[in-house]
């Protein structure tokens, strides 16, 4: 893989980030929710930046002791490249250094890939949302202890 730098979103990577999203989620995000990750300040998102292009990104949110990674995603042509644990590891270290006890996501039920790129990274399943996505996918809850 080609040198990939993570690094801050910014408002001129959102046209690129919103092209994965949307190909990523069949309930992608909007613009407006990028913008407020960026400007709210217990948001932390970054892009993963390889040869100039966004090929990544995960929107991680802090506040006192627990974060949880509200989204994350890999551009399709670029997945099984290990871009999605390179931003992991990055969100991990960045919950660590605000002081977080607990890390927290929800993932769709059916994205198993996903599920054991978490599980790799040390998350275990708490739990479950029934019919969490659209009414219908249900959502698995996962936690990490960064004590």
């Amino acid at each position: 893989m080609k040198q990939t730098v993570i690094r801050q979103m910014t408002a001129t990577d959102l046209d690129a980030v919103l092209a994965i999203e949307q190909a990523s989620f069949p309930t992608p995000w909007r613009r407006e929710h990028f913008e407020h990750e960026i400007a709210a300040p217990h948001s932390f998102p970054f892009v993963a930046e390889c040869n100039g292009l966004i090929v990544g990104y995960v929107c991680l949110m802090s506040l006192f002791e627990e974060a949880q990674i509200l989204d994350i995603a890999v551009a399709p042509e670029q997945r099984g490249r290990g871009v999605a644990r390179l931003l992991m590891d990055h969100a991990i270290m960045v919950a660590r250094e605000k002081g977080t006890e607990l890390l927290a996501l929800e993932v769709r039920a059916s994205n198993v890939a996903a599920i054991a790129l978490y599980e790799r990274c040390g998350f275990v399943r708490t739990g479950i949302r029934s019919r969490y996505y659209e009414g219908v996918d249900d959502a698995v809850l996962m936690e990490m202890s960064l004590k």
